[in-house]
């Protein structure tokens, strides 16, 4: 692999073309899919930043502004196939209600705290056409290989241990399919389908579609679309953003985002970075 190739993976939401394990981190920020890989037995990776959330107040119950910490802790221990990862979010809100009268209060606490595992269920490869130098056609033809994702399955749960303003009836599962299309050496698609909160008034099913880009050795970028629906309202929501691979173990991001919720717009912004403690060691057959 050419450092660009090496670099492309690394991205909001990087693959890997030819095992689980890569020589640059592979995070899935600024993005809010999952990629279907591991980072690798023998990695601690750790994948965290700020965002400020904000929006009008509308009647009855609304949360106009919130700002907060989101941190990502992921590892492999047992195979290059399964990844386990906990997700936590401290945040402040403003909790506003309208009526007659606008009144609010603040208050801080958890708002996500989640505990998951996936794994790779299929790993879809490619054809090397770089040495094909018989014909230029087929040296330069779509793999159409590429149409086919890698599948990985996602089972994680809801602890509640959150903020009353987040509370659901109790421990709630999440389970989830991963697909990843490398359609070529700069461009990838991401595909995530999850039903969240199960078994609770607050189901949800969830769909989250990223295409990322490597612009250079060290800079790429990503569109995303995410889709919401459960007993209450439908949410769209549309990200982009940049990443910038600082070194092979740590990277940087920014990301915008506005949220369509049927009652107002909402305005989303985040910083953040990625870092790992590499302790990979290479399994020989």
């Amino acid at each position: 692999m050419n450092k660009k190739i090496l670099f492309f993976f690394l991205i909001c939401s990087n693959f890997l073309l030819n095992a689980q394990y890569t020589n640059v981190i592979n995070s899935n920020r600024p993005g809010f899919s999952e990629s279907p890989y591991s980072v690798g037995t023998g990695v601690y990776q750790i994948e965290t930043g700020f965002f400020y959330n904000s929006s009008k107040i509308v009647r009855t119950f609304t949360i106009p502004k919130s700002f907060g910490l989101n941190m990502v802790l992921r590892t492999s221990f047992f195979s290059d196939r399964l990844e386990l990862n906990t997700n936590f979010t401290i945040q402040k809100d403003q909790v506003a209600f309208k009526n007659v009268f606008t009144s609010h209060y603040f208050t801080t606490g958890i708002s996500d705290f989640s505990v998951g595992a996936k794994y790779l269920v299929y790993h879809q490869e490619y054809e090397d056409k770089s040495k094909e130098i018989r014909s230029w056609k087929r040296r330069h033809a779509f793999d159409w290989k590429r149409a086919i994702p890698s599948i990985a399955v996602y089972i994680g749960m809801n602890t509640n241990l959150v903020n009353d303003i987040y509370k659901l009836e109790g421990i709630t599962p999440k389970v989830g399919v991963l697909l990843q299309n490398n359609l070529s050496n700069k461009l990838n698609i991401i595909t995530n389908i999850y039903y969240d909160n199960m078994n609770s008034s607050y189901s949800e099913l969830i769909y989250i579609v990223t295409g990322t880009y490597a612009i250079n050795d060290n800079w790429s970028t990503f569109l995303e679309h995410q889709g919401s629906y459960n007993n209450f309202q439908i949410n769209n929501n549309f990200g982009t953003g940049i990443a910038y691979l600082a070194n092979r173990h740590f990277q940087v991001d920014a990301s915008t985002r506005l949220n369509f919720n049927g009652k107002t717009t909402e305005f989303y912004a985040g910083i953040g970075f990625s870092f790992r403690l590499d302790r990979h060691m290479p399994k020989f057959d």
